[in-house]
């Protein structure tokens, strides 16, 4: 027989979040490379993207072929073994990777991931500090773009996970 004991875990916590819609596609938007895109982005000319305020993370630095996020983790993205969510590392890789590759494409291009790998080389637990992800991108062609990432403690410098990606190239 078995039996189920209750645990408390204290009050409810909430988190709220809020972002901007991603603007219409005018032709002023249309005519800016990835690179411009993310720089009116970074100056707060364009709303970031609405992935990052749900996951607590903010594009800190673009430039030609690199991008650089950086994210919060906290309790609201634990797993039930009590460590971040792998997903939080993943995304955190996936942006900076895919961003890395924006920064490269001329205007009315854009890309999406085909493959993602991502290598988790420490845990990241609740009250690990701010974590660095710098994308560089190291392939951009006429149809696929590659690029690598690592994921490194703000406080500490050490390496949490790394990845890499291959992107679809979308011509207009």
């Amino acid at each position: 027989m078995t039996t189920h004991q209750t645990i408390t875990t204290g009050p409810v916590r909430t988190r709220t979040h809020s972002w901007q819609p991603r603007p219409e596609a005018t032709p002023e938007l249309l005519s800016m490379s990835g690179l411009d895109i993310l720089r009116a982005a970074l100056k707060g000319e364009l709303p970031a993207a609405s992935m990052t305020s749900t996951l607590g993370f903010r594009l800190t630095e673009v430039g030609d072929g690199l991008a650089v996020f950086e994210g919060d983790p906290g309790d609201h993205l634990l797993n039930p073994m009590g460590t971040v969510h792998g997903g939080f590392l993943a995304t955190l890789l996936d942006s900076a990777l895919g961003s890395a590759v924006m920064t490269r494409l001329p205007a009315g291009t854009t890309y999406t991931t085909v493959q993602l790998g991502v290598h988790m080389i420490r845990p990241v637990l609740a009250g690990t500090p701010a974590l660095r992800c710098e994308g560089v991108a190291l392939h951009v062609g006429r149809t696929t773009a590659t690029a690598e990432a690592r994921v490194t403690g703000t406080h500490d410098g050490r390496l949490y996970a790394h990845g890499t990606t291959t992107c679809a190239i979308l011509r207009a």
